[in-house]
């Protein structure tokens, strides 16, 4: 499944999104955007091609469902959004329910809530519930899958499981994982500029180097079209890192709280509208850029591990 190009749509949260809070005198500072025009969950449900799609919360990753799920149901309220559905899977069992499954297969979007992003892992992993989703996902046009925080790093099939920002690019300071699959081609990190959290995100690049690095700021996301494109919305920064070029590096050999030392990385910042080609290694400073790029790409090579 790996080499044909997905036909659904991936959007990965850097987590604190704007979730449509007006604003008013006391909280005008607070809530500085104007929602319904940068709205990342307004992106979403323009995404799947319809008005009122039919949207299920999955809030597994959160240790807070009762806090976290009522939130995104009047947060896409605001968008006269009313057909919101909550899945707090809490064990494997859970996930293996046919009610959640048909769920899943009858929902236009499936929206991960942030939290611990091992604990989707753990609870999805070999059930027909993911293979299923994956399955969707390659196959059905203005399906959506997005994932806020936590559940945008598990998309990841190289997945960070969490790592110290004081010990960053010291060998093992970032704890890798197995994520959900949905991304081969690259390793998504959240909550990226404000926790400093370069330093796991390029130990992570070094380790997989045929992987891209996105590092994705508050309320900031990406769109990621053809399991490739990759579109910024929201109101913050992306940060990309590309190790194919890179030369020396010890990441691999180096003994666990030494020094690492890599040559050559290279980092891109992508602001609302940037668009970067992860097979190409190319940035577009907007998607109108993108009418004179090359033919569509060959699908990305998801074999990227190194020994």
């Amino acid at each position: 499944m790996k080499s044909i190009i997905p036909l659904g749509k991936l959007i990965a949260v850097g987590g604190n999104e704007d979730k449509g809070t007006y604003p008013n005198p006391r909280t005008r500072r607070k809530y500085y955007l104007n929602f319904f025009e940068l709205g990342i969950l307004k992106r979403i449900v323009l995404e799947s091609g319809k008005l009122d799609p039919r949207i299920e919360v999955i809030t597994t990753a959160s240790m807070i469902p009762e806090e976290v799920g009522p939130i995104y149901t009047g947060s896409f309220a605001m968008l006269n959004c009313l057909n919101v559905g909550i899945m707090d899977i809490r064990t494997p069992e859970d996930a293996r329910q046919p009610e959640y499954l048909e769920r899943m297969l009858a929902a236009d979007v499936i929206m991960f809530s942030g939290g611990n992003q091992s604990r989707l892992r753990e609870m999805f992993g070999e059930t027909d519930f993911l293979d299923r989703m994956i399955q969707r996902y390659y196959s059905e046009p203005n399906f959506v899958i997005a994932g806020t925080s936590a559940g945008a790093m598990a998309m990841s099939q190289h997945m960070i499981r969490g790592g110290s920002v004081p010990d960053a690019l010291l060998k093992g300071a970032v704890k890798m994982g197995t994520g959900l699959g949905l991304l081969p081609a690259a390793i998504v990190d959240s909550h990226f500029v404000k926790r400093g959290r370069f330093g796991r995100l390029i130990e992570s690049v070094a380790l997989y180097p045929k992987l891209i690095g996105i590092g994705l700021g508050e309320d900031t996301g990406v769109l990621i079209t053809e399991g490739n494109w990759v579109e910024t919305i929201g109101s913050n920064l992306v940060i990309i890192l590309d190790g194919h070029n890179i030369q020396h590096n010890n990441a691999a050999a180096a003994k666990k709280g030494t020094v690492l030392s890599i040559e050559n990385v290279t980092m891109h910042v992508l602001a609302k509208g940037n668009v970067y080609d992860m097979r190409e290694r190319k940035f577009y400073a907007s998607k109108d850029a993108l009418a004179t790029r090359a033919p569509v790409p060959t699908p990305v090579d998801a074999d990227s591990t190194v020994e």
